[in-house]
């Protein structure tokens, strides 16, 4: 059974830096895309950043530049760095990761960008 455990969420203040850990396990095999989505109350879960086994890179165009997305697969995790936070970052991060064509959730983690 996959388990997918997030840290690293809290309270910042604008501007501010937070990074996001997402461990997974429960697999042999090695993960294919690893990612990060976020949910902001009322609104529609949305990507973030996905990164692939090799290391290749997808971000929302709204987070490239403050946004970084890493993962060591010998720890089978993955990161998610975040730069000069905004009020509007403000979510629920929920890790996602893909192995054997299923989708695998995390049980989210919150992030709070306020003053």
């Amino acid at each position: 059974q996959v388990q997918l455990v997030e840290s690293g969420g809290g309270l910042v203040q604008p501007g501010g830096s937070l990074r996001l850990s997402c461990a997974a396990s429960g697999s042999p095999f090695r993960f294919n895309d690893m990612g990060w989505y976020r949910q902001a109350p009322g609104q529609q879960r949305e990507l973030v950043a996905t990164i692939t086994s090799g290391g290749s890179t997808n971000y929302a165009d709204s987070k490239k530049g403050r946004f970084t997305i890493s993962r060591d697969n010998a720890k089978n995790t993955v990161y998610l760095q975040m730069n000069s936070l905004k009020p509007e970052d403000t979510a629920v991060y929920y890790c996602n990761v893909l192995l054997g064509g299923r989708s695998y959730w995390g049980q989210g983690t919150q992030v709070t960008v306020s003053s």
